[in-house]
This record gives C-alpha cells, sequence and structure tokens, in this order.
C-alpha cells in the first residue's frame, strides 16, 4: 500500500514522499525520499517483503514457537511493573531474549536489499533509499490487537505490585542506507528529510491509544553499546512518562508556581545571557552546555521560539536545525584528539529530543535535544560510581565551562545563514504518491 501525507510546513520548492508499506510479518515500514525519480513519483520503492517471516501476532507452536511440543501459545506481549518505592514502570521484555545480538560479519539488517538477491533477512526490501522507518522487529514495548492498553492485574494478586501492558511502540529510523556513514558525514539536506521523519513519527505515534511520550533517539558508538554501526537511530512511543521528564515536569511546576515562568524558556535565555557556555548559535537555535552538567561531554540545543515538539517546528526553524545540529555533531567528532596522531576520535553519545508530554503537563513542556557522552578522555569512559548507579547521586568529572571553552575553540559560536543550494536544506513540501 502506497498513501503519502503532508510532511510539515513549506520551506522551498522541493519535496519529501512519505510511501508506506508491511513487512512480511506485518509490521509497518516508510520510506522518506528526498531524491528523484522517487520524490516526484516517476518511481516507486520496492514494496513487497519476500521474506518468509510468520505473522508477528500469530500463535506459536511449541516452546519459543519451536513446535517441539506441539503445544499453540498465544503470542504474548511485554509487561510493565511499578516499582512502589519510586512509582517507576519497568517495562519487561522478556520476549527479547531471543532476539539477534549480532549479525552475520557479511550482513547487516538495516542495509538495503542486495541487487539480484532472491532472499535476505534485511528489514529494508529495496535496494536503495533515502531515509527509511521501520516497527523494530524485537520490540522492548508493543501493543498487541485485542489487549487493552489500560487494562491492569497485581503481581502476586498483591496491591504493592501493579502491572499493565507495556503498550507502546518502538521504530528504527534508518539515516542512510550506506553502511559505512555516520550522520556527521550527511548532508544538510539529508538531516531536513531525518527533521521531517522524526516530526512524522512523533505526531502519528502520540495519536495512539494510550501513549503519553514520544523520544526520538540515536546511539551511536560501541562504548554506548551500539551492535550495529550502520547509521541509524530509535523512537520510543512511551505508555508512561519517563522518569527523568516526571522530574523535569515537577521542577517545571515549581518554578511556575513561585516566578510565573516557564522552566525551560528560562533556563535558555539565563544561558544566552550569560554566554559562558553558549557553543553554536543560528537565527532559531542555541546550542549550550547546562551550567550543572552531569556527563563528561553535555550539550543542549533549544529552539529559540517556545514550541512543545518536532511538529510543531516551522520550516524555516527545521531549516536552521539541519545545518545547526549536523555542525554541533561534528564539532563533537573533533571534542578528543589521539594523543600520539593527533587524529580527532569519533565521539560515541546518546543523542536523544526531549518533547512536552502527550496530556497532563504538556504545556510545561519545551523542545530541547541533549547530546551526552560516557567518554571523559581519549581512551577512558566514565563509570558510574557507586553513589551515582545506587543513588542518582551524580559527581562530575569536569566543569561545565572547560566543556564549553573546548567546544568553542572548534569553530565560530554564531553560524552564519547559509546560501540556499543543492546542499542546504531549504525544501520539503509533500506530494502526492498515488
Amino acid at each position: 500500500m502506497t498513501t503519502t501525507v503532508p510532511t510539515g510546513e513549506s520551506a522551498g520548492p522541493a519535496a519529501v514522499r512519505r510511501t508506506a508499506t508491511r513487512l512480511a510479518d506485518g509490521r509497518e515500514l516508510l520510506y522518506f525520499d528526498d531524491s528523484e525519480p522517487y520524490v516526484s513519483g516517476g518511481a516507486t520503492r520496492r514494496l513487497d517483503d519476500p521474506r518468509p517471516l510468520p505473522d508477528r501476532f500469530a500463535p506459536a507452536v511449541g516452546e519459543d514457537g519451536t513446535g517441539e511440543d506441539g503445544t499453540v501459545r498465544p503470542v504474548t506481549g511485554p509487561e510493565m511493573r511499578q516499582d512502589p518505592l519510586t512509582g517507576d514502570w519497568i517495562p519487561m521484555a522478556s520476549h527479547r531474549m531471543n532476539r539477534t545480538h549480532l549479525p552475520a560479519a557479511d550482513s547487516c539488517p538495516l542495509c538495503p536489499a542486495r541487487p539480484g538477491a532472491q532472499y535476505s533477512d534485511g528489514e529494508v526490501p529495496d535496494t536503495d533509499y533515502d531515509v527509511v522507518v521501520f516497527e523494530n522487529r524485537f520490540p522492548a514495548l508493543m501493543q498487541l490487537p485485542g489487549v487493552a492498553v489500560d487494562h491492569t492485574w497485581q503481581v502476586d494478586d498483591d496491591p504493592l505490585w501493579p502491572a499493565r501492558p507495556a503498550a507502546g511502540r518502538c521504530e528504527v529510523v534508518c539515516f542512510s542506507s550506506h553502511h559505512e556513514q555516520s550522520f556527521t558525514d550527511l548532508t544538510p539536506a539529508r538531516v531536513r528529510t531525518i527533521v521531517e521523519a522524526w516530526a512524522d513519527r512523533t505526531r502519528e505515534l502520540s495519536a495512539l491509544p494510550g501513549i503519553e511520550q514520544v523520544f526520538c533517539f540515536e546511539n551511536r558508538g560501541r562504548e554506548i553499546g551500539v551492535t550495529l554501526p550502520h547509521p541509524h537511530g530509535q523512537i520510543y512511543a512511551f505508555p508512561f512518562v519517563t522518569p527523568r521528564t516526571q522530574a523535569m515536569l515537577r521542577r517545571a511546576a515549581e518554578h511556575r508556581e513561585s516566578t510565573g515562568g516557564h522552566l525551560l524558556r528560562d533556563v535558555l535565555d539565563a544561558e544566552r545571557r550569560a554566554g559562558t557556555r553558549v557553543v553554536l548559535e543560528s537565527e532559531h537555535w542555541t546550542a549550550y552546555v547546562p551550567a550543572a552538567a552531569r556527563w563528561p561531554v553535555e550539550v543542549h540545543l533549544a529552539p529559540h521560539r517556545d514550541v512543545l515538539d518536532l511538529p510543531g517546528l516551522t520550516g524555516p526553524e527545521r531549516d536552521d536545525l539541519a545545518v545547526v545540529y549536523l555542525e554541533l555533531l561534528r564539532r563533537l567528532d573533533r571534542f578528543f584528539v589521539d594523543p600520539a596522531t593527533r587524529a580527532p576520535i569519533p565521539l560515541p553519545y546518546i543523542a536523544g529530543w526531549h518533547q512536552a508530554v502527550v496530556g497532563a503537563g504538556r504545556d510545561l513542556g519545551r523542545l530541547h535535544l541533549q547530546v551526552l557522552s560516557v567518554l571523559r578522555a581519549p581512551g577512558k569512559l566514565k563509570y558510574l560510581a557507586g553513589v551515582e548507579s545506587g543513588m542518582a547521586a551524580w559527581i562530575s568529572d569536569t566543569t561545565p565551562e572547560r566543556v564549553a571553552a573546548r567546544l568553542q575553540e572548534l569553530g565560530p559560536v554564531r553560524l552564519s545563514p547559509a546560501a540556499p543550494d543543492d546542499d542546504t536544506a531549504s525544501h520539503h513540501d509533500s506530494e502526492d504518491a498515488r
């Protein structure tokens, strides 16, 4: 099935074409194309998936579906239990224990299909793509058909331990079809397409029943635990508000009560007034090292205008973001250098978008990106100490001012507006793909 929906406010003459299909086991896959002949409808990506995968919701036969004892078992989804001591919801995705850990040396499930190959276990049917999004084959959060998202029970029939289905959704975002690339190798135009994909998925996932928060993020580097080097990120649609967001909402509510202001707005304004920790600034965005940063390298990127989430960004803000975000990551990749060769050390990082929650407290949120790294020096990682792991009492290995000063050395703080050309991000109308 091929469908197209508007992908954001117009910002120029070009377009992004969104084409939806289903994989062999029923999972949704979406192509986001910005190149010809696909963007104009002159050609369509491959939509059929030839793999002999069973329907993911079909009953399994035998233990783990092996058929050993002939017993038919209905598919089960992940559950989540509430910690009575903190109130946190803890998803328990035991069905992921049998997922693939590392692919074969000569294959990658995120690469496009090999031309002429009859079958491969890759997730993308076509032999090429610009940006593609699909449901995770082994999700930590999943909504089962026929199971109410608000169904509750008690572990051991004890009211101390309420439980619910972990009825969310997990998606994978492939930033490029080129296996050896990283995000920093992309053009601003391609990053702009990724912004469209993030906004599209945030809008649609937020509308699913029971979803309370959408988190778009990228993990990069073996030090972070990444097992697939292919350039990709993920999107989690949570059926609960995450602990960090809950803490931020409490602080924002207290700040509003005591000052009448918006906490995240006031933090951005204060950082811009001080200027000491501002590392990058453009017409619509400012990147800064937060005054109370806890990670060895940590940078926040926030829009100047009050925006709740990625779908709320205007076309010019999305254009600007594609340039600023790419420049920020490229500078972070030069933060550390090898002491022997003086070559830059690619930074292992987690980059995640904090967006307003879907329900109560939404007005307290404000869009911003957090980029953090566990690398504290060349060849040295930050391991959480006992007080950090056991008590969440963080101790920084440096000061935010030192981190900001290093990033300020790597390029001008103020970015000049980019001249519009084929390598910038000034594009993205939507077109019909029927």
